[in-house]
């Protein structure tokens, strides 16, 4: 039953946020699914006296969508819980729209949640989303990672998502709700063939007379990801005594390329190298890692997934191109600390003053983006770190307008720290 569900993951959620007084955020829709999450997570947090956010995006792709927002703003309202709702405006009609529209989205809140503190954000995600993305990975020829699928606990960079019904399926929490009469919206975009989700659910009905129903789906993803566990485990451990993080970059070993395409360690290490220095949810296909390790191997620099991979005697280093830099980012007054999260793996911080707290026209100008070449030039004690120029370019700065404020990394805090998170090897654990 729902209650069930969402109870045995919550109680796993309090073991692992035991010492954060933390909001819990919560991403609904409008649909069936989020809508039992909201309820029910509503319940449960008055029992824990845990505080609930949630959070609505409008894509701006379809009327509806603003008249579904509503309508969790006012369960939100009857049930205490203050909402939000945040707009993608980005959609510029090319390219895949629902794969865009999900990294807006994952991006959106992920921002809003730091900037509200919320550690961890709940997700919507039952069996049946579950078994059609194991459908859909089969259909692509994914391999160990991609039959995983979704994990009930995953690292995000505001810290978790969390999928409480992943063992429950659709047609229950719609019976739940129906049982309750709450109302909820059917988004029609679930019912348009254009889109692969929609195909793969349509196909379930046929593959089930095979054998092949959601439930053994769901199994084949479950084995996936034990045995994913034990090669990011060995990987992890490699990561930890082989590669070196400098700046911004990352060295590996030379002899990894000569072996990428034979073994999973090496071709997964150089793989999640690229996804953390270029700062790219997916990592490369396997037949572009084979083609970066030919190049390379011969003494020519390579690039790919925005990095740039060179050759340096019984190593190679990967470096972020610059034009790939992320886009600046803002600074937020939370816990008494300026803040900001820039490019997927840098926090930077400093202590509030009074003038932040009362003036924040003082900062809220401010930008963290990427150093840069401009920017080492007024850092004279850079070389003073001990790290190769090229490995600071995309470390981050604190700008006014084109005007370096502070520099971590290169030897000009002004107060600021710049951390690394997550560090590489966790990066391999986690992804």
């Amino acid at each position: 039953m729902p209650e069930e569900a969402l109870a045995s993951s919550v109680a796993r959620l309090d073991q692992r946020l035991a010492e954060l007084s933390a909001p819990i955020g919560i991403a609904v829709s409008g649909g069936g699914d989020s809508m039992a999450l909201l309820h029910l997570a509503a319940d449960w947090a008055r029992k824990v006296h845990r505080t609930l956010r949630a959070v609505t995006v409008d894509h701006g792709l379809r009327p509806e969508a603003a008249r579904e927002a509503d309508l969790v703003g006012q369960s939100c309202g009857s049930l205490g819980i203050v909402h939000t709702v945040l707009r993608w405006t980005d959609w510029n009609g090319k390219g895949n729209m629902q794969d865009q529209a999900r990294r807006a989205r994952q991006r959106l809140i992920s921002d809003w949640a730091m900037a509200e503190g919320i550690g961890a954000v709940l997700l919507g995600h039952t069996a049946d989303d579950q078994a059609e993305t194991v459908l859909l990975r089969l259909a692509r020829g994914s391999g160990v990672d991609g039959l995983s699928a979704m994990d009930e606990f995953a690292p995000a960079v505001h810290g978790l998502w969390v999928r409480p019904f992943l063992n429950s399926r659709r047609r229950d929490l719609r019976d739940w709700l129906r049982s309750r009469a709450i109302a909820w919206a059917e988004d029609p975009s679930n019912e348009d063939r254009r889109f692969d989700r929609v195909k793969a659910r349509s196909m379930m009905e046929h593959l089930a007379v095979l054998g092949l129903t959601p439930d053994r789906l769901i199994r084949t993803s479950d084995h996936m990801r034990r045995a994913e566990a034990s090669l990011r485990q060995h990987a992890e451990a490699v990561a930890a005594r082989d590669t070196r993080e400098e700046g911004a970059d990352l060295c590996l070993p030379l002899d990894f390329l000569r072996r990428v395409e034979a073994e999973d360690t090496p071709a997964r290490l150089l793989a999640a190298g690229l996804a953390w220095v270029g700062n790219r949810p997916y990592r490369p296909r396997h037949d572009a890692l084979l083609r970066l390790a030919r190049v390379v191997l011969d003494g020519r620099s390579a690039t790919l997934s925005g990095c740039q991979v060179m050759p340096e005697g019984d190593r190679f280093r990967i470096r972020r191109e610059a034009r790939a830099y992320d886009a600046p980012a803002p600074l937020h007054l939370t816990g008494g600390m300026l803040r900001a999260r820039w490019d997927g793996r840098w926090s930077l911080h400093r202590g509030a003053t009074d003038q932040d707290r009362v003036d924040p026209a003082s900062w809220r100008h401010l930008r963290v983006a990427a150093l840069g070449g401009e920017g080492l030039r007024v850092c004279p004690d850079w070389t003073a770190q001990g790290l190769p120029s090229g490995a600071l370019l995309a470390t981050p700065a604190v700008w006014d307008g084109s005007r370096v404020v502070a520099a971590p990394f290169a030897g000009r805090p002004e107060g600021w720290t710049a951390t690394l998170y997550p560090r590489f090897q966790w990066f391999v654990r986690d992804r």
